[in-house]
């Protein structure tokens, strides 16, 4: 995969503009993933430990795929509310390093009235891409 970053743009911080991936290999492709636990259930209310839940899970599926951070190629994220997002950055940060380490795939953010579970706050959909070899 090669990172698309025109000369004369700035930098994005905690994404990139676009990949581009030309190889033999494999596409995985997750549903949405919430801050629920194995259960579903949604034990804290706390954006930044929804998020942090979130991405474990995908880090979860994505090893049942043979894949890592590394592979994802598309980040797409519904959030509740953009007040809590802000609040959380620290703790939303944090959870990033944990998961995704120093990888920032193309990602949109989008603020919507609410999700399928009330107390969902986050749910995050991954596509990811696994050269073959």
């Amino acid at each position: 995969m090669r990172t698309l970053q025109p000369a004369e743009w700035a930098k994005p911080r905690g994404f990139s503009h676009g990949v581009i991936v030309d190889a033999p290999g494999r596409w995985v492709v997750l549903a949405g993933q919430t801050g629920s636990n194995e259960a579903g259930e949604y034990p804290s209310e706390d954006m930044a430990t929804q998020v942090g839940t979130a991405l474990r899970r995908i880090m979860k599926l994505l090893s049942e795929a043979g894949a890592g951070p590394e592979h994802i190629v598309r980040l797409t994220w519904y959030l509740t509310s953009r007040s809590d997002y802000e609040a959380a950055g620290a703790g939303i940060g944090a959870a990033w390093r944990e998961t995704l380490g120093r990888n920032f795939p193309p990602s949109t953010l989008l603020y919507i009235s609410g999700l399928v579970n009330p107390r969902a706050k986050v749910e995050i959909e991954v596509t990811a891409f696994v050269p073959a070899g």
